[in-house]
């Protein structure tokens, strides 16, 4: 008989390769690893492990990759809401921003925005925001799988004072974690109205040499469009084009404002896509035309961006948003079936940020970052099709166990990485200091 470090028995694994969906199936793994997956009553003939788990009223699903997100900001959750973008951006979060960005408070948001994602079946992100150090050690000690952005800014921040610091600290951050077995980096320029051209050229070689993709806010608003036309008589992606960015090695995020010209920019340089549908709706910013972009060819993944404008960093409910408004803005039920919105989720992601062949579904070979949604809930129950039921009727609080490279970082709803109630007294602690600024 065959040994192994654990092997998880499922009445249900869905792969996310495909929208097959196993029945009784059993993951082996190894080292961290995915070294099978196979029925449960050939497993128990083929493996013997110290460690053997049965879920027999759940369902195994990859984690999900959370491709847009700025957890350095969770501490501003609830700060400023129903506001319009730009509005939110210059008098209110950019404010406190400048009042209390720090390692520290960094730190602590992303331990908390981490605690949050385990909870709701995270297991990779993609982030952008200052401190990069900060947002790194708490990753790590949570045990999440990440890409963390090199952010660039035209403006002087608590974290750099001029675009040649931006990349100086990058670079080291680079260094550092080069060779870290979960965690990379992507470069990060904010957007085209905060991010001039030639620093963007700058940031294009910079990316070119060390190998990064670009992780950037693409049209998000139809101000940051007209704003654009009036400064260059060019709308953003076609800036974008005319440096050469527009490429797979592109992260686009949001891109909600799209015209026919946009449409043949991006048919042509293929970038990768993120949809944030609950933010964009909550800031009334529009909305993505995804099954568009999917007919082109792009690949299209969900990102739930910070806390602060969405107001929470729930996958399940950002699967759910971008289904039913796919479906309502084409007007046909049909559009992105809850097994193409789960792979939005989850091997797409994977795939926006170059990770395909490590995460992102379940197969042989890959990482075993995986979680368990138990599905024998009133609210989920009778259940015909386990994937629709996790799309449609599904809340993140039947998320009941995660696994990242094997390790287990959730069990039955308990965080085994990190300490909730002290995670609780220090929120506390920062609610009170930033509402007395505020105030």
């Amino acid at each position: 008989m065959k040994q192994a470090d654990q092997i998880i028995h499922a009445r249900w694994v869905i792969p996310c390769e495909d929208l097959s969906i196993l029945e009784n199936h059993a993951l082996i793994i190894e080292k961290g690893k995915i070294i099978d997956l196979l029925p449960s009553p050939e497993a128990e003939k083929t493996y013997s492990a110290p460690l053997i788990e049965h879920f027999s009223t759940h369902a195994l699903t990859p984690g999900f990759v959370n491709t847009h997100t700025h957890i350095g900001m969770n501490l501003f959750r609830g700060l400023a809401d129903d506001l319009a973008l730009m509005d939110w951006l210059n008098h209110h979060i950019w404010p406190a921003e400048r009042a209390w960005v720090s390692h520290e408070l960094v730190y602590d948001a992303s331990l908390l925005a981490a605690a949050e994602m385990i909870r709701g079946g995270t297991t990779c992100f993609n982030e952008m925001f200052f401190f990069l150090q900060a947002t790194a050690q708490a990753a790590d000690q949570a045990g999440l799988r990440g890409k963390i952005g090199i952010t660039v800014i035209d403006f002087p921040t608590a974290w750099a004072k001029s675009m040649d610091e931006y990349l100086d600290k990058g670079l080291g951050f680079y260094e550092e974690y080069k060779n870290h077995e979960r965690l990379g980096c992507t470069m990060a320029p904010h957007a085209i109205y905060t991010v001039a051209e030639n620093t963007l050229t700058k940031i294009q070689r910079f990316a070119e040499k060390y190998r990064l993709r670009i992780n950037m806010h693409v049209q998000e608003t139809a101000d940051e469009v007209r704003q654009s036309l009036a400064q260059t008589q060019k709308r953003p992606l076609r800036r974008l084009q005319d440096i050469g960015m527009v490429t797979p090695d592109l992260i686009a995020v949001h891109m909600t404002q799209i015209d026919e010209e946009d449409l043949e920019i991006v048919r042509q340089g293929k970038p990768q896509v993120v949809h944030c549908p609950e933010s964009n709706m909550k800031l009334a910013s529009g909305s993505s035309p995804v099954q568009t972009f999917r007919s082109l060819g792009l690949n299209v993944a969900l990102g739930t961006d910070g806390a602060a404008s969405n107001n929470d960093l729930d996958m399940i409910g950002e699967m759910r948003a971008a289904a039913f408004l796919a479906k309502l803005s084409t007007q046909n039920p049909q559009t992105l079936s809850a097994g193409e919105t789960l792979q939005m989720a989850t091997l797409n992601g994977a795939k926006a940020l170059g990770l395909e062949q490590i995460t992102g579904s379940l197969r042989v070979g890959k990482a075993a970052d995986f979680i368990a949604i138990q599905l024998d809930e009133i609210e989920t129950q009778p259940l015909y099709h386990p994937v629709s039921q996790i799309v449609y009727a599904t809340s993140r609080q039947q998320v009941s166990d995660v696994w990242v490279a094997g390790k287990r970082l959730m069990k039955n709803r308990e965080l085994l990485t990190l300490d909730e109630r002290e995670l609780l007294r220090k929120t506390k602690e920062w609610q009170q200091k930033i509402k007395v600024n505020q105030a």
